[in-house]
């Protein structure tokens, strides 16, 4: 069998466990509620088909809705995740384009380019998330702080993650 089809079935599975386990009970007074799964769609390879991008965003978010009991909010947030990746990956593309066979690391890409792929790509997913969740432009303001708060401190142990999981 594949070993990088290993690696990213057991990435799936533990970041899934973790958030469900874990992540889902971190809440502070509403306005904090990091989302770490959405690691798996930012380390997924470059080449990687845009189907099968939209199969496993789909299955991603919906393993959380299932344990979450959230009716697929997070299954159309990580979707909109996936849809919103490549415009991303295209924004912040270096002049000499990917390197076949990598991923969006830290260790190939540098510190800088992943936190603003991080940031933009999990705000855009938080932002979806929460406004799905409130399904209102009445509070729109609050919407966009809690997601903007939620980001930057998913952004941030998704960024520690990256140098305890991807060392040199």
């Amino acid at each position: 069998m594949n070993s990088n089809l290993l690696k990213y079935l057991g990435m799936f599975i533990i970041l899934v466990l973790l958030q469900v386990l874990i992540f889902n009970n971190i809440q502070l007074s509403g306005m904090l509620n990091p989302y770490v799964y959405v690691l798996f769609i930012l380390l997924l390879p470059f080449d990687t088909p845009k189907y099968l991008l939209l199969i496993l965003g789909f299955l991603l978010g919906l393993s959380i809705d299932i344990f979450s009991n959230t009716a697929g909010m997070h299954a159309s947030a990580s979707l909109f995740g996936v849809f919103v990746r490549p415009a991303v990956l295209n924004l912040l593309s270096p002049r000499e384009e990917y390197q076949k066979g990598t991923s969006p690391r830290v260790y190939y890409y540098g510190f800088i380019w992943f936190l603003k792929y991080t940031l933009l790509v999990v705000f855009a997913h938080h932002f979806f998330l929460f406004f799905v969740e409130a399904f209102s432009f009445a509070n729109f303001l609050q919407i966009l702080s809690r997601g903007a708060i939620s980001a930057i401190v998913t952004s941030g142990l998704i960024l520690m993650s990256q140098f305890v999981m991807y060392r040199k």
